[in-house]
């Protein structure tokens, strides 16, 4: 009995962890692509896309922070298969980012840190709404 209710909180306080850590890259994946919305449109962006603009540095910049995204993945035990899905997703980005200023309407709509977080919410059987509970 003693080590079912041990048991039992454990599993409750993994359940709180790995929401903690998917509202923590909900919110870096929303600051990285979606945080500033034009007015009038439906158009958003984030950091990404502003840290784009710097030459040379910028999108390798934004990579290496979507990077924080991929390692909680896999800290959470994600697939390898999604987490290679999600390397490319920022590789993709970075490469054609860093074209010079196709590449900065392309961070507008490519967003690798978005598209990355669906893959790992996917893998939980989640959804945005279900980080909200």
């Amino acid at each position: 009995m003693k080590y079912e209710r041990q048991y039992r909180g454990n599993a409750h306080h993994e359940d709180i962890d790995r929401l903690v850590r998917l509202r923590r890259m909900r919110g870096l994946a929303r600051l990285m692509d979606t945080a500033l919305r034009i007015p009038g449109t439906r158009f958003s962006f984030g950091a990404d896309s502003i840290m784009g603009l710097v030459p040379g540095i910028g999108d390798f910049a934004g990579a290496a922070i979507s990077l924080y995204i991929v390692n909680e993945a896999r800290q959470l035990g994600v697939p390898k298969d999604k987490l290679v899905k999600m390397l490319v997703n920022i590789g993709f980005d970075a490469a054609a980012g860093s074209v010079p200023l196709v590449g900065d309407l392309f961070d507008v709509y490519f967003k690798s840190n978005r598209r990355n977080l669906e893959l790992v919410l996917d893998h939980f059987g989640l959804d945005h709404s279900d980080l909200d509970r």
